[in-house]
């Protein structure tokens, strides 16, 4: 997914399910040629304006397979990025979850490939890799040695011509532990870890494709079986719907000979079927509310906001109101509730960005002890309706404007961030040079476009809020410190 969420915000909206593991010996089978054609579809990021001088090519394999390539020969790395067009929201009822475990099963061995061989492989040659699971996608990514890049190309070819054939019961079972464990250490049994998926629960009504997280549930981890597995390896896992960027230290040529020689002929093959609609009307249309009564460190306040689609101008205007908002330090909540106010240790405001459903801003508020969650969720309704009125002031825009710039460019400074946003912008939105177009489309809005949707979005009408009361010694210090303010009042009133 791509998430890129704001300071305290990220303390509890986490990429859903990441990770990728593996276990068992691992030997190196020979590499074996496959043939195929590729026809390069001409079209490449110089000739578009607001790049900063980054390119791309886009080139596509007879079975299907997407390829983009960006040669940048700063440093002699390269990054490798596969993004296969399912996640989360194309799992059915009763195999929530599925998405995520197929993802460590990735990484249990293919035909050329045993056991673990995968991460030793790449890590032998000095490489890292890793994979996650979003809402919309599973990616797939190594960062190789430049002279390595042919290496992860391979591998990357054999699991998806031929992971099957190293499939079975003992690697299904041993995956399954994983991802269950991989849920109590991340979920259940951290404070306010199921935060992400009751907001997401209650954001999304039941039924819709976002309704549940890439995580899954437990019972229907349980539920899953091999042969569901297989098949959805076969469903998903298609040249046809998937996107392989390149970038970094590389010959173009070069490259698209070895993607050309592991590649080419895996069968192309159509099986998938599109996803449940997930649209929605813009707003809620109500405050939807749960307390959650658990041994957490402090209350919290916690909401999710129903906002526009990514890749939408109004998905960039809500992402400045939010940076102006909840961004850092110098947001206006920071200032109100921890610096002016002091009724809270930590104050955040993200964005889920989504391209299949109405995209999520995310509130994180932590009390200061003995503040109540009312008083905390009046200062903030107070600030969204001042700026729903007022918007940003010109200092706040540009502030949030840069702010967004550096985080863009820093991304697509590095090979492994230009090469998954790559992927991104080819995947959801069928054409990756967006990615590289992404900072100038940022600095287009206007201060009025920022004002207009919050002031359409950002009300109690329109959000699910998470409140969080603590239990155990934690409610008792609550409850002093809350004792001492009454008697502070008190005598400063006699």
């Amino acid at each position: 997914m791509s998430v890129r969420l704001h300071t305290v915000t990220a303390l509890f909206i986490r990429e859903p399910s990441r990770g990728a593991t593996g276990c068992g010996g691992a030997r190196r089978g020979e590499k074996q040629a496959i043939e195929g054609t590729y026809m390069p579809m001409g079209h490449t990021a110089a000739q578009r304006a607001g790049t900063g001088g980054l390119t791309a090519t886009e080139h596509r394999l007879a079975n299907g397979l997407r390829v983009v390539l960006s040669e940048d020969h700063l440093t002699p790395v390269a990054a490798v990025c596969l993004w296969y067009d399912v996640g989360s929201r194309h799992e059915v009822e009763g195999r929530t979850g599925l998405a995520h475990l197929f993802e460590h099963l990735m990484f249990q061995g293919s035909a050329q490939v045993t056991g673990n061989g995968h991460f030793e492989l790449v890590q032998g040659a000095g490489g890292s890799l890793n994979g996650t699971t979003s809402f919309e996608r599973t990616n797939y990514f190594e960062t190789m040695p430049a002279h390595q890049v042919e290496l992860a190309l391979w591998l990357e070819a054999d699991r998806m011509g031929s992971l099957l054939t190293a499939l079975d019961d003992e690697s299904m079972e041993n995956q399954r532990d994983v991802v269950k464990n991989e849920r109590r250490q991340r979920y259940d049994n951290v404070p306010y870890g199921t935060a992400f998926e009751q907001l997401t629960a209650m954001a999304y009504p039941e039924g819709h494709p976002y309704h549940h997280t890439p995580i899954g549930s437990m019972a229907d981890l349980d539920a899953t079986s091999l042969e569901d597995a297989r098949e959805f390896f076969r469903t998903y896992y298609a040249p046809g719907n998937a996107v392989l960027s390149v970038v970094g230290d590389i010959d173009t040529e070069q490259t698209l000979a070895w993607v050309e020689k592991y590649f080419g002929s895996i069968p192309a093959h159509d099986r998938k079927q599109p996803p449940r609609d997930g649209s929605l009307p813009d707003v809620i249309g109500e405050q939807l509310r749960h307390v959650v009564r658990e041994e957490v460190p402090s209350r919290a306040l916690m909401a999710a906001y129903r906002l526009p689609h990514d890749g939408t101008r109004e998905a960039d205007a809500a992402d400045l109101a939010l940076t102006v908002l909840g961004g850092g330090e110098s947001s206006r909540l920071h200032n109100r509730l921890v610096r002016h106010d002091r009724s809270a240790v930590a104050a955040g405001f993200g964005l889920l960005r989504l391209a299949g459903a109405p995209s999520l801003g995310w509130l994180d508020v932590k009390a200061s002890a003995g503040v109540e969650a009312p008083a905390i969720e009046k200062a903030v309704d107070e600030e969204l309706a001042r700026f729903a009125l007022e918007g940003p002031t010109p200092q706040e825009m540009e502030r949030a404007q840069a702010q967004l710039e550096r985080e863009w460019l820093d991304r697509l400074a590095t090979v492994s961030g230009r090469a998954d946003e790559l992927c991104r912008y080819a995947v959801l939105f069928g054409d990756p040079q967006l990615a590289l177009t992404a900072v100038q489309r940022v600095l287009d809005i206007t201060p009025e476009e920022v004002r207009a949707v919050a002031k359409a979005r950002l009300h109690p009408d329109n959000r699910a809020v998470l409140v969080y009361e603590p239990t155990g010694p934690q409610a008792d210090a609550d409850d002093a410190a809350q004792a001492d303010d009454n008697a502070q009042e008190q005598e400063t009133a006699q």
